[in-house]
């Protein structure tokens, strides 16, 4: 199949109207400290928006595996089937955590693309490093000490070190990163969850301050990243972990056999795709949820890569509409 069957820009807003209902249906679980709960709200609507989309999916970055999640789990097929063939990759609730406790930057996440478009990354950690656009390839790598990219990134934007910000998820395998990072004098942004956000916080570094991200997390949400950078611009690169026999029997399982390959954004995201995030608890990025009395209104970031295109769009319904109501 070619991306001509590939209508992003038809396909574009039931995409948006995904992530929007998802964020919807969590939102009587902010601040509620229900994790499960909250998840479990959005995967049901996401799940229930998704199948009534004229397309022929398969999520390919999702839950989990088949017998760990009952539904939007890797490999389930998604839409009506009477459209094209897509690939999906999701986090119906990226800050299951954030989300109870009401802390910023929970965001619905989805992204579509042909079949084929998306690396199928197991459920493992992931080694990251990402930058905004306007860079050369390459200018800063893995195999770079942190404190070696911060100086590089310094020299290429012209400022001194102290001015270089640097996100990172605040985990115990991060204490060493974090420290060689702040004796070069940059500054360090610690999030405890949610680093799709973080990532994607690069590439708007004039609105969040954010100049570059780095440390290990999730593998799925390193593609998930990918698409997003994919349309807003900027450079991801990640190298997949293994702890155990089973997780590298997973990778093999998703038909990856380089173990220490570094897949570029381009690598793990191939051809153009659409991306939508709907902000639950607010952030740099998009602002929470908001109330109002009748009333509840959520923010949209609508993205599609063949055009370069990102839309912010606002959706106001009915309070009583929601579910559960």
């Amino acid at each position: 199949m070619n991306d001509t069957s590939f209508h992003d820009r038809m396909l574009s807003l039931g995409l948006a109207r995904v992530a929007e209902q998802a964020a919807l249906a969590s939102a009587e679980y902010i601040g509620r400290g229900d994790e499960q709960a909250a998840d479990q709200a959005a995967v049901n609507a996401m799940r229930k928006q998704l199948n009534l989309l004229d397309i022929e999916g398969v999520v390919v970055i999702g839950e989990g595996e088949r017998d760990e999640a009952p539904m939007l789990h890797i490999g389930e097929q998604v839409g009506t089937g009477n459209g094209p063939c897509v690939d999906i990759a999701l986090d119906p609730l990226e800050g299951t955590t954030l989300t109870a406790r009401d802390m910023p930057n929970a965001l619905t996440v989805i992204a579509m693309g042909p079949r084929g478009s998306m690396l199928h990354a197991p459920d493992v950690y992931m080694e990251k490093l990402a930058i905004g656009p306007g860079y050369p390839e390459g200018l800063v790598t893995l195999d770079m000490p942190p404190a070696t990219r911060v100086s590089v990134l310094a020299a290429e934007k012209g400022c001194a070190l102290s001015d270089i910000t640097v996100c990172i998820l605040e985990r115990p395998r991060h204490e060493d990163i974090i420290a060689e990072l702040r004796s070069t004098g940059a500054s360090v942004r610690l999030i405890t969850d949610g680093d799709v956000a973080g990532v994607m916080h690069c590439a708007e570094s004039v609105t969040t301050g954010v100049d570059m991200y780095m440390g290990s997390g999730g593998a799925p949400e390193g593609v998930l990243a990918a698409a997003a950078l994919k349309c807003m611009g900027g450079q991801i690169y990640g190298r997949l972990l293994f702890r155990n026999d089973d997780e590298i029997a997973r990778a093999r399982k998703a038909g990856l056999n380089d173990f220490d390959k570094v897949y570029s954004r381009d690598e793990m995201v191939t051809r153009n795709v659409i991306f939508a995030a709907t902000g639950v608890t607010g952030g740099t990025l998009l602002p929470a949820i908001k109330r109002e009395p009748g009333w509840i209104t959520t923010e949209t970031l609508l993205m599609r890569s063949k055009t370069g295109s990102v839309r912010r769009m606002q959706y106001r319904t009915p309070a009583d509409t929601l579910p559960g109501r």
